[in-house]
């Protein structure tokens, strides 16, 4: 069952945040947010500036291969989440 949204945005603010930049998305970057929502359940991404017209796509492609669900997406930071297994 997935927390209520504002008890997710209320979790989001102190939860864990990765930047991705120019090295685009790779094996590494999906390893470490997978690693960071199995430990954390939510999680924010960052996107440079310089990717904002490709920002979309990223996040797309990071929630398929995560199994993670959009919570929120403002400006150039979007919030995922992912329950942990035996909640």
């Amino acid at each position: 069952m997935t927390p209520p949204k504002k008890e997710l945005m209320n979790r989001s603010l102190s939860t864990i945040t990765i930047n991705i930049g120019k090295s685009r998305i790779n094996n590494n970057v999906v390893e470490e947010i997978k690693r960071q929502l199995k430990e954390n359940e939510v999680i924010k991404l960052r996107f440079s500036k310089g990717i904002s017209g490709e920002k979309q796509n990223y996040i797309t492609e990071i929630i398929e291969k995560s199994n993670s669900k959009l919570i929120d997406f403002r400006g150039n930071v979007a919030v995922i989440f992912k329950q942990r297994r035996g909640k």
